[in-house]
Formats: structure tokens, C-alpha cells, sequence
């Protein structure tokens, strides 16, 4: 478990961090929103591919390594009672589901994703991995634009009528769940058009059982991968887009806190994981910023 020790470790103060990046000029096109970027946003909200060419292109190797580390953050995951349902957010190819469901054999694990290729990826992993895994499901589903399916949460589950608690199943609809426990949304946020996010909280907020918990880890305010981006990338205020068009967009706690607490959330949790790396052939240091964060929704 020493990966998952360093994943939740405090190497330095964000506030250290934020010092350096505004005082150097160089970095100087990350601090400020330039309107002129605006219009270039809008064209990018118009294309759902680019994720499905990057599973495509990626479809050999692992090109994501599991997150062993999450079953240490959100122990959670290990702990809920049998019958629990968890519904990850933008699967990608199973790095978020594979030590979840190595970790808890009672849990059961819905996945979705916008990229049908991606889902592919998750199956063959899984079976890669997993000698059965019957209580894993996926399917396809961009939740920011549109709602989850009604077998996760019938109307009547999303409207919180039947007082719904944990390990409660709809009475009411046999092909309905009854929502869901846990929602985890690790590293997908980011890669959603910023003007999209308050719907798409929304929807997972709609989906859990009352006292559910969504999981949250994602790109933090200055993190390396943010300043590494040219200002031809930048496309908004903290968002830029990657060569092959996928997005990325870096948090601040108090948005992460406005977008859940907005959405009807209680926050629980609610912090910069601060990770300092080495490399030792260039002999720099490598500052990585994660925001982590738990969510509740009240009964």
C-alpha cells in the first residue's frame, strides 16, 4: 500500500505552490480569464468523439494504471454492508473499477461512459483481471447532457417519495435499482465542458439514495499538467484542450464546493492533496495538485 500512502500525502502547502506560479511572468496566461476565449470554447461543446478516438487509439497496453490507492481514500468502498450499489462516472478503461471490485466483493458496480470504446476497455480488463464478476455492469451514458437510465432511478426514486435508505430497492418499478449508494466521479469532471457541470452534478445528486455518498478526485488549481499547457490551449477560465480535443479543466476548492453544494450536497470532505515528485535525470521537482473531496446527500 505504499503507492496509496503517497497518493494522500501533504509534500507541501497549495499556498507554497501558488506563490511560485504567481510570481513567475511565464506562467502569467493561466491567471486570468481572456474573454477572447470564449467563442473557441462553444465548438468544443458541439463534439462528443474526441474521447472515443482516445480509447481507440489507446486500446493496446494499460494505459492508465489502477488506482489501488482510492480504497485507502474513500475506505467507504471497502466497509458498506452487502446489497450496495455504486454507479462510477466516466469508467474509462476500469483503473477506478478494478480495485473496487478486487476490494469488495459485496458491492455491486455500475460504470458508464460517453465512449463505447471505452467500455470495451473496462469489459476486457475486468475479465483480464476478475475470474467472474457478476456484479459489475456497464453501459453508455453522457451524463452531462442527458439522464441517467430509469433502472437506475425511476421518477419516483429521484423525487425521494419512498423515503429511500441505504440497500433500498424500488417496490415500486422491478426493473429500477432504486438509485445508488456511492457515485464516483474520479477524474471526469475535469474532462467536461465547464458550462455543463452544474447539470451533470445534478443528475448524480438525482441518482443517489438519501445519506449516499459521491466520491470526488480530480485536477487541482496549479497541478503540473495545467502549467505545462501552452496559452494557444487555453480555452476558458482554467480550461484548456489537448492536442487530440479532450478537455481539461483545473479546480479550486471553493468551486468544487459551490458546484456540489449548489446541486443540493453536503459536504463532508473537502481538500488539496498535495504530491511532490522528483525527476532525477532533470533534476527538477514536479508539483502535483488533486482535489479530494466527499459529498453526502441528505435524507
Amino acid at each position: 500500500m505504499e503507492e496509496a500512502a503517497e497518493y494522500h500525502s501533504k509534500d507541501f502547502e497549495w499556498d507554497f505552490l501558488k506563490n511560485i506560479v504567481e510570481n513567475d511572468p511565464s506562467l502569467s496566461h493561466h491567471l486570468h480569464h481572456q474573454q477572447q476565449h470564449n467563442n473557441d470554447s462553444q465548438k468544443y461543446l458541439q463534439d462528443p468523439h474526441p474521447w472515443q478516438k482516445f480509447h481507440s487509439r489507446h486500446s493496446s497496453g494499460k494505459f492508465f494504471k489502477e488506482r489501488r490507492y482510492l480504497l485507502k481514500e474513500f475506505p467507504e468502498l471497502v466497509s458498506c454492508g452487502e446489497n450496495s450499489n455504486l454507479l462510477e462516472v466516466g469508467c474509462g478503461n476500469g483503473s477506478t473499477v478494478l480495485p473496487i471490485l478486487r476490494g469488495n466483493k459485496n458491492i455491486t458496480v455500475y460504470a458508464c461512459d460517453c465512449s463505447s470504446e471505452a467500455l470495451v476497455r473496462t469489459k476486457e480488463n475486468i475479465d483480464l483481471a476478475i475470474d467472474t464478476a457478476e456484479n459489475f455492469h456497464s453501459f453508455c451514458c453522457d451524463f452531462s447532457m442527458s439522464e441517467f437510465p430509469d433502472w437506475v432511478a425511476c421518477d419516483r426514486c429521484r423525487e425521494g417519495s419512498e423515503g429511500m435508505r441505504v440497500n433500498y430497492k424500488c417496490s415500486l418499478n422491478d426493473r429500477c435499482i432504486g438509485g445508488v449508494d456511492f457515485v464516483t466521479l474520479i477524474f471526469t469532471l475535469s474532462a467536461v465542458p465547464k458550462e455543463r457541470m452544474p447539470r451533470a452534478i445534478k443528475e448524480c445528486f438525482a441518482v443517489l439514495k438519501p445519506g449516499g455518498l459521491l466520491l470526488f478526485r480530480d485536477y487541482g488549481l496549479y497541478d503540473m499538467t495545467m502549467l505545462r499547457f501552452e496559452p494557444e490551449k487555453l480555452i476558458g477560465f482554467r480550461q484548456y484542450v489537448r492536442s487530440d480535443g479532450t478537455l481539461s479543466y483545473f479546480f479550486c476548492l471553493d468551486t468544487v464546493r459551490k458546484l456540489f453544494t449548489d446541486a443540493g450536497f453536503i459536504e463532508v470532505e473537502l481538500e488539496n492533496c498535495c504530491v511532490k515528485a522528483v525527476n532525477r535525470r532533470k533534476g527538477k521537482n514536479m508539483y502535483r495538485v488533486w482535489v479530494h473531496g466527499k459529498f453526502e446527500k441528505p435524507f
